[in-house]
């Protein structure tokens, strides 16, 4: 009788335990998701809801892009973008049904991210202390990139798309290509919108 309560004892302190882990297991889980939600650009959409965007086949760049951007950047946003439309089954076209236009405003910040230093000492029943961040990692370029889709027929914006994020200001030439690419994908994710 006495080993059966101390079975039973043990088994309920493990299904406790387990239940313990499984909840912590599912924080941790759902920590991940969020931070990696919160990674990456936030992208804002605006749009004609009068419009069926399913008429829209077409497409072309505008002819005269003022992005703010130099050569290389529209070069990869261009050519990102063009991917990205043809893989969804858009034609660039020479007489397209909508145009596309893209400028960017840029500033740059330095970096959050810091190595902490202090120093502190004490005696009786006094105590101080100093302390100070030292920045690691360079300065960043904030980027807030719009695209619009021009209807070419009518000459009106239908569709917009502005993201904004990160990069760091001395990035290589093949991780500007992989930003662009992570933000447009992002962008043409919200298109066509749905009403």
């Amino acid at each position: 009788m006495l080993k059966n309560i101390k079975t039973q004892i043990c088994w309920l302190a493990f299904c406790v335990f387990l239940k313990k882990m499984l909840f912590m297991r599912f924080i941790y889980l759902l920590s991940i998701v969020f931070l990696l939600n919160a990674c990456g650009p936030t992208v804002d959409i605006d749009y004609d809801p009068q419009i069926n965007f399913s008429q829209y086949n077409t497409y072309a760049f505008f002819p005269t892009i003022e992005s703010g951007l130099n050569d290389l950047d529209e070069k990869r946003i261009i050519r990102v973008t063009d991917s990205l439309l043809q893989a969804r089954g858009f034609q660039r076209s020479d007489t397209p049904q909508f145009l596309i236009n893209f400028y960017a405003n840029e500033s740059i910040s330095n970096s959050r991210n810091t190595i902490g230093i202090g120093v502190g000492g004490g005696g009786g029943n006094v105590g101080v202390g100093v302390s100070g961040g030292i920045p690691i990692g360079g300065r960043m370029v904030n980027q807030e990139l719009t695209i619009d889709f021009i209807d070419v027929q009518n000459d009106d914006l239908v569709w917009q798309a502005v993201a904004n994020d990160d990069y760091k200001e001395r990035a290589t030439p093949k991780q500007k290509e992989a930003y662009y690419a992570a933000v447009i994908e992002k962008m043409l994710k919200k298109y066509p919108p749905k009403n």
